[in-house]
């Protein structure tokens, strides 16, 4: 286990919060709510790099970012590297 998951803020609410089912209203406000908890977790980047680390894009809210908007955060960090070379 990384040793930066004892000091998230997430270990303090309930862990389905964190995975919302489905893409309306209240999904969105679940994840949301999430995301306010990930705003204060004083590991927040060393969360996001150990989603962003993954073969596969975990599903749910992971260093304050949805696995929608980690794909987004990856091309478009693709998109830059290709361009500086």
């Amino acid at each position: 286990m990384e040793s930066w998951r004892a000091d998230a803020a997430c270990q303090e609410v309930d862990p389905d919060l964190f995975f919302p089912v489905g893409t309306g209203s209240p999904a969105l406000a679940q994840a949301e709510e999430a995301k306010r908890v990930c705003r204060r977790c004083p590991v927040r980047e060393p969360c996001l790099r150990s989603a962003l680390a993954q073969p596969h894009p975990p599903y749910g809210v992971w260093g304050g970012l949805t696995e929608t908007e980690r794909r987004s955060l990856e091309r478009r960090t693709r998109r830059r590297a290709a361009e500086r070379r």
